[in-house]
Formats: C-alpha cells, sequence, structure tokens
C-alpha cells in the first residue's frame, strides 16, 4: 500500500513540472518616436508676410 501511495504521489509530482512546457520567449518590438517637422518655423514668417502684405493694401 506504501509503495502504492509513494507512486502515486511521484507520478503526480513529475506531471506537474511538466504542465506549460517549454516556450519560446516573446520579446515587445522597440517603440520608436519619429521626429516630426515643426510647422511653427515656416508659419511666423508667413503671417508676418500677411500682415506685412495687408498693411501694404491699405
Amino acid at each position: 500500500m506504501k509503495k502504492l501511495v509513494l507512486a502515486a504521489a511521484l507520478s503526480i509530482a513529475a506531471t506537474s513540472a511538466f504542465a506549460g512546457g517549454m516556450a519560446e520567449p516573446v520579446m515587445e518590438p522597440a517603440v520608436v518616436e519619429a521626429e516630426t517637422a515643426s510647422s511653427g518655423g515656416i508659419l511666423v514668417p508667413l503671417m508676418l508676410l500677411v500682415v506685412v502684405a495687408a498693411v501694404a493694401a491699405n
């Protein structure tokens, strides 16, 4: 009877060790931020040109 209980305990312990198996590690892709061109560099001179043109038209 003791051998049966010991065999059952060992078989349960052995099967639970392999329950998940080996899985390949999943690597998350790196997040890369792209630099966007700022329209503030061209917007200010264009607005200034519009204001100068409006003053010159009057």
